[in-house]
């Protein structure tokens, strides 16, 4: 594989943490018909993959972010990821609840952190940047300054890319839909005629049937 991206998008799909299904689209939580499936959940059961993905998000944030000193993950999908990556790094490690717990402390933010810190935000997958902003506005309001958020898998959503211009919050992805539609159509994965399809979707996904 020549790229970084190209390498990620192999490995999403030798393990079928990504499916691609044109003609049988799956339905998400959100009711959009798609035709394709992303769990990146599944590359912490391969070692190769998880240590690779960790690598280059080692290597991204030393690149970029030199000046970083913690890690946060979003929960649940990049937990484990970003533990691992703050391991490698030497630096300490949270992560950030969809939403507060409903006893003991009511954290929304779980570790050791403290007002001012630098933070890296690690996230699995980006669909439109919801959920992946609310974690980043609750550093944020804990006082931490977010220098940007890392991921493994964005699918390209115009109104993701909106969305994180808007909270003013730089992202960088380890690989991308059009990467992977690509490498899929290199390499038989898909028939020619699904991948109108595919890129169709990426353009206006709500109204995809």
């Amino acid at each position: 594989m020549n790229t970084v991206a190209e390498q990620v998008a192999a490995y999403l799909l030798d393990i079928k943490a990504v499916k691609l299904e044109p003609s049988h689209p799956f339905t998400w939580a959100s009711g959009w018909k798609s035709p394709i499936y992303c769990d990146n959940r599944k590359t912490l059961s391969y070692p190769q993959v998880r240590t690779y993905i960790r690598d280059q998000f080692v290597r991204l944030i030393k690149s970029k972010y030199p000046q970083v000193e913690l890690i946060a993950g979003v929960a649940t999908g990049a937990i484990a990821q970003g533990a691992l990556v703050a391991q490698e790094l030497g630096l300490p490690f949270v992560y950030v609840r969809s939403a507060a717990k409903n006893h003991g402390l009511e954290n929304l933010i779980e570790g050791e952190y403290k007002s001012g810190e630098k933070v890296v935000v690690v996230e699995d997958l980006i669909s439109t940047g919801g959920s992946s902003l609310q974690a980043v506005e609750a550093l944020r309001g804990a006082g931490c300054e977010v220098l940007g958020m890392v991921a493994i898998f964005t699918y390209g959503f115009q109104k993701a890319v909106d969305n994180f211009a808007n909270a003013r919050c730089v992202l960088d992805t380890l690989s991308d839909y059009n990467a992977l539609i690509d490498l899929a159509q290199k390499t038989g994965y898909v028939k020619p005629e699904e991948v109108s399809k595919l890129k169709e979707w990426r353009v206006s996904p709500e109204t995809y049937k």
